[in-house]
């Protein structure tokens, strides 16, 4: 029960408290966490950038329609898409693959092959929304580890990725923003902390079979 009962505590923080600023260690597990988030076919086509230069979150607050999350947060995570899932990523991964587990050739070439093949027939707009489903898993992964360690945030969507690829410079690294995770402290006075979790009853969400 013990995540349950964090997941109890979590809510979407409408206000941080901007003195209090995470540990290094605490970054550290959220880096972790994002990098060990399950993916379609483990090929991990995301980014995540952890911004926490001050005047750069005020930009980014800018480019998020104001909200004060933003601005406010300890640190601001990033979700980005990698723009050029293809060959080269592909065979990339299998490289590593094989490096990490010392699996033969011969035993990764197929699926290797098949898998570059399928990618190479989608349309880059399939692709993008394939990469985009992936962020949403690290999303999800990121908003539980953040209540198991009693770390505030916010899930956002809301935000012009347009604008966020200018400030955080994207198009040089093929990148595009989808997602963003505003983290830190809870501000004393956040009055949306004390409120009831409101959600459907579980004979309304779950079928049994």
């Amino acid at each position: 029960m013990e995540s349950i009962n964090a997941l109890k505590w979590r809510y979407a923080a409408k206000k941080f408290d901007p003195e209090k600023i995470l540990s290094s260690e605490k970054i550290e597990i959220l880096k972790r966490a994002f990098n060990l988030t399950a993916t379609s076919y483990g090929l991990q086509p995301l980014k995540l950038l952890v911004v926490r230069n001050k005047p750069l979150q005020q930009r980014l607050m800018a480019a998020s329609y104001n909200q004060k999350q933003v601005g406010t947060a300890s640190h601001v995570l990033v979700i980005c898409i990698e723009k050029n899932v293809g060959k080269e990523f592909i065979e990339n991964y299998f490289k590593t693959v094989r490096d990490t587990r010392q699996t033969p050739d011969e035993i990764l070439h197929p699926f290797r092959e098949s898998l570059i093949g399928d990618f190479e027939q989608k349309p880059v707009d399939e692709v993008k929304v394939w990469a985009t489903h992936q962020a949403y898993l690290v999303l999800g992964t990121l908003l539980t580890v953040c209540a198991v360690e009693e770390i505030d945030s916010c899930p956002m969507e809301g935000f012009n990725p347009e604008e966020y690829g200018k400030i955080l410079d994207l198009g040089n690294h093929n990148l595009e923003a989808v997602l963003a995770l505003p983290v830190g402290y809870r501000a004393s006075d956040d009055f949306f902390a004390e409120l009831k979790k409101v959600r459907r009853p579980l004979d309304e969400t779950i079928i049994e079979y």
